[in-house]
């Protein structure tokens, strides 16, 4: 609605509501007048009459006399609006006889028979009536009354309904006079509001209409207009002060478009981890979308003695540019208190678009256009500092953001760099041993598989030895880890320089080592294992304390395919082989013959029917281990381990689930032991998490998932509270099949873990297909780090990772409270070992209680 209409629309009701109040009222009090007057009017007539009346009366006149005057006093009031009536009463026609006269009423009776005046009034008359009282003067005539008793009554009749028509009739005239007058007024004086108004608002709004960006608001200006009325003078000052705090405070779309873009860019992928750079390059090129940036460096603390410095160029860059910017990023790092003291920087320079323009920046251009960050300490990644060459911007807002990007960029160039390295060297140690850098067991099973497969095709043959070291335990025990991690590490090299060329040497775990010959003949093989015996037997390590130690080893062997045809089965016959030269003595090669063969075989035979047996009896036994929260010193989870009762010994399950998955039965025996344990641990109390291994051949039954949720569900025990642990192991040829049935898990609420992480590189691989809860660190890295640089590194990076990630950290083999110590200090989440609880059928107290000394 228009505004001239609105006061105009509120005029016409105001005015309505005026006239109508004023009529009422002058209505009312014309109404009050007339009949005040009527009734004053009327008593002095009655009073007159009365006077009149006894004055005749008292001069004595005759009958004839008193009826005239009656008849006169009737008569007086024909047309007029006033009668004067008056009445005999009882006791006065007694002496006087009846005269002519109305019949009187019961208001006359009413008035006579109690002395009393009495006023009536309605809508069309007002009436009094006046009881005639006799006192002493009337007795001389009234003979038979009495003083105070009415001789009669005299009635005054006032009609005021013209009177009150009249005054009503010329009140509205008076106020259809003043209506169009009104109207008038009204009229003009709503124009004269609207145009005052109304010119000051199209003034204002092409002004506004102007507006199309922020640019043209900070370009508006409003004058100061004179409305005519304080009011809306008040409500011009106050948007004029609001558009100053618009101009202050209002942002470009194009430049909140261009932020968001690019904080959703920020977001640390694989490939952004492998390409780092690229993906800052493809951010500077975003950047100069909406602002121009020449540059965007970041840099790095390395150690104590080293920065590194990436610089990347919008365009290509000429070399006193380069030079210059080194200079001033030098001197700004200089400011920094906490590096005052900064040493070399390793300066790299990465163009982002080669075929931009040419960027050559003067010294001053360097200085005041850079807009830089810093920090007093060296952030994730060890990024101190950051910066763009932003260019001149005349638009603080911008600056703001330029500021705001920075600041994330500082953490997500850290991260991106941290993870890169934390990747690059968890890629390295995921295939090697960190201690004696050989391969690790993982890679072991990857290659000599790929060397079976080679065979088959060639049709060759090729040696598996497994070496193990005597009394390697008597070095740690007696001389410590730090002697002992050297012994390993020597023996390492030594074994490695016994080989072939092309012969492969992994650590298989502990003093376990094993070694493939490709392209060998039993023969061959017994040669190259006496050669690495002799050669052990001529290493010679020096202890701190000056002792001398010598070692031995002994050696078992397979030949592929004399001996097994399959990487598992050939291990296993060495490591039958290898026990039996510890049988035999120690410091031995066991090269078998025909007959070691057949036995050997015969032992995986009888141990294929003991675990046939033992889980159609049923003697397969949940054992549990306790799972530690460091921070608070609570037993919250249970990892649950398979054991077989056989002649009232328990079998360990690395005995036997390598057999039950060759032979088939691993669905039936993972079942067993789940839905024993669930039972089990219900029945004792447990209400924390419960860790279960899961054995990844057990996938290709397809009964295997409906089991499952069958047994959990029958068990009470809600699935948040179980972790389905997944290994590395060369029965997983079908990934997806594996990332299906893992997120059907994770879908159903049940929680995941990765077991031995680290242990191989395809833990990464499972780390960035399946949504894992947990990691848990491989314990060879834990058991060592206190001792080993290298694997203290290899569990800070998992560690750092798994908070990147925000998955939870369970570190294994904690054996010492030192080791728990340092797990506390390092902030990892659980531990999991022979300190905190051995494997057992029972669970312990919830507070846990270091082992006594």
């Amino acid at each position: 609605m228009r505004i001239n209409r609105f006061i105009l629309a509120t005029s016409a009701v105001v005015a309505a509501l005026f006239f109508g109040g004023a009529y009422w009222s002058l209505d009312r009090v014309f109404d009050n007048i007339v009949r005040t007057n009527a009734a004053r009017a009327s008593d002095a007539a009655t009073r007159i009459t009365f006077a009149a009346m006894y004055q005749l009366m008292s001069q004595g006149w005759s009958r004839s006399q008193a009826d005239d005057f009656l008849r006169g006093m009737a008569s007086s009031g024909d047309g007029s609006s006033m009668q004067v009536q008056v009445y005999r009463g009882p006791l006065v026609v007694d002496v006087y006889g009846v005269i002519a006269q109305p019949d009187l009423d019961d208001a006359l009776r009413e008035a006579m028979a109690s002395g009393r005046s009495l006023r009536i009034d309605s809508s069309e008359e007002a009436r009094h009536i006046y009881p005639l009282i006799a006192d002493e003067r009337c007795l001389k005539c009234h003979a038979n009354a009495t003083p105070g008793v009415a001789l009669g009554a005299i009635e005054v009749r006032q009609q005021y309904a013209g009177l009150l028509a009249d005054a009503r009739r010329e009140l509205l005239l008076a106020f259809a006079a003043m209506l169009p007058l009104a109207g008038l007024f009204a009229g003009a004086a709503v124009w004269w509001v609207g145009r005052r108004i109304e010119g000051a608002v199209e003034s204002l709004q092409e002004e506004f209409e102007k507006v199309g960006a922020v640019a043209d608001l900070k370009a508006l200006a409003v004058a100061e207009r004179d409305f005519g009325f304080v009011e809306l003078n008040r409500i011009d000052d106050a948007l004029r002060a609001l558009l100053g705090k618009l101009r202050g405070i209002a942002v470009d779309k194009e430049i909140l478009t261009f932020e968001i873009g690019l904080l959703e860019k920020f977001v640390i992928t694989a490939d952004v981890v492998r390409d780092w750079r690229e993906y800052v390059c493809r951010l500077l090129i975003d950047i100069n979308g909406i602002l121009p940036a020449h540059t965007l460096f970041s840099i790095f603390k390395i150690d104590d003695e080293m920065f590194d410095l990436e610089v990347f160029w919008f365009g290509p860059v000429t070399a006193e540019t380069k030079r210059r910017m080194e200079h001033y990023i030098r001197e700004e790092l200089l400011r920094t208190s906490s590096f005052a003291d900064s040493g070399a920087f390793a300066i790299h320079h990465h163009i982002a678009n080669s075929d931009g323009p040419l960027v050559e920046l003067s010294e001053d251009e360097v200085a005041v256009r850079v807009k830089s960050f810093f920090v007093d300490k060296p952030k994730i990644g060890g990024i101190v500092g950051i910066g763009v060459h932003a260019g001149v911007l005349d638009d603080e807002t911008r600056y703001l953001v330029v500021e705001s990007v920075l600041s994330t960029l500082l953490n997500v160039v850290g991260s991106v760099k941290a993870i890169y390295k934390y990747t690059r060297d968890l890629e390295y140690y995921a295939t090697r041993d960190p201690l004696t850098d050989l391969f690790n067991q993982r890679v072991f099973w990857e290659l000599s598989s790929y060397e079976v497969g080679r065979a088959q095709r060639h049709g060759y043959s090729f040696g598996l030895l497994l070496i193990d070291l005597d009394n390697f335990k008597l070095v740690n025990d007696n001389h410590g880890h730090a002697v002992g991690d050297t012994y390993l590490q020597r023996f390492a090299r030594q074994v490695q320089g016994a080989l072939r060329d092309g012969d492969i040497l992994a650590r298989y775990g502990g003093d376990e080592f094993v070694a493939l010959l490709p392209e060998a003949t039993q023969e061959t093989v017994v040669v190259v294992a006496q050669r690495i015996r002799n050669a052990v037997e001529q290493l010679e390590i020096v202890t701190p304390e000056g002792v001398r130690l010598h070692g031995t080893v002994s050696i078992g062997l397979a030949v592929y395919p004399d001996h097994a045809d399959s990487t598992k089965d050939l291990l296993m016959f060495a490591d039958n082989m290898m026990y039996r030269a510890k049988a035999a003595g120690k410091d031995q090669v066991a090269v078998p013959s025909q007959d070691d063969v057949v036995e050997i075989f015969r032992d995986i035979s009888q141990k294929s029917l003991m675990v046939i047996e033992a889980i159609e009896n049923q003697r397969v036994v949940p054992w549990f281990q306790p799972i530690l929260d460091v921070g608070t010193r609570q037993v919250v989870a249970y990892e649950v381990l398979s054991r077989i009762s056989l002649e009232g010994q328990m079998i360990r399950a690395d005995e036997f689930v390598e057999i039950a998955e060759k032979i088939g039965v691993i669905h039936r025996l993972d079942m067993l032991v789940l839905e024993r344990a669930l039972a089990s641990l219900s029945k004792q109390g447990h209400d924390g998490e419960i860790f279960v291994n899961l054995s990844p051949r057990a996938l290709v039954f397809s009964e295997f998932a409906r089991d499952l949720r069958r047994i959990i569900a029958a068990s009470d025990v809600a699935p948040e509270r179980i972790v389905f642990e997944i290994t590395e192991r060369d029965t997983v040829k079908n990934l997806a099949l594996l990332e299906r049935f893992l997120l059907d898990l994770k879908a159903d609420g049940f929680k995941l873990a990765i077991d031995d992480f680290g242990s191989g590189f395809s833990s990464f691989h499972y780390l960035r297909r399946f949504p894992i809860d947990y990691l848990k660190i491989e314990g060879d890295f834990i058991a060592n780090m206190l001792n080993s640089d290298k694997d203290r590194t290899f569990v800070t990076s998992i560690r750092s990772l798994a908070r990147e990630m925000g998955i939870a950290v369970v570190a294994e083999y904690v054996e010492s409270p030192e080791v728990l110590h340092e797990l506390e200090r390092m902030e990892i989440h659980r531990a999991q070992g022979y300190y905190i609880g051995r494997p057992a059928p029972d669970v312990i107290a919830r507070d846990w209680l270091p082992p006594a000394a």
